[in-house]
């Protein structure tokens, strides 16, 4: 039994979260700055749980980023096409 427990505590320890920090700043960049911002310091609360060792706040952060980027991507790419359809309305109304 205990040997199953450190079998356990040795793949949570070799599987850390991803941070999702390089799309995080890709977000804040390109699509969304405010949820973009918001991914990026969540993706660095994982590095720092993930340097301390709290695997569980290491996870959470790392949900959230992802949320956050996943949220972020949809509202930017909605925001493009938005953008495009009122540029081509507007164009259209003035020939």
């Amino acid at each position: 039994m205990e040997k199953s427990g450190k079998m356990e505590e040795g793949r949570s320890a070799n599987q850390q979260p991803k941070t999702f920090l390089i799309w995080s700043i890709l977000n804040l960049l390109c699509c969304c700055f405010p949820l973009g911002l918001a991914a990026v310091i969540c993706s660095m609360r994982v590095e720092n749980a993930n340097s301390v060792g709290d695997a569980s706040r290491a996870k959470e952060a790392s949900r959230i980023a992802r949320a956050l980027n996943i949220t972020g991507c949809v509202l930017g790419a909605l925001i493009v096409i938005i953008g495009v359809a009122l540029y081509i309305f507007v164009l259209s109304k003035q020939h």
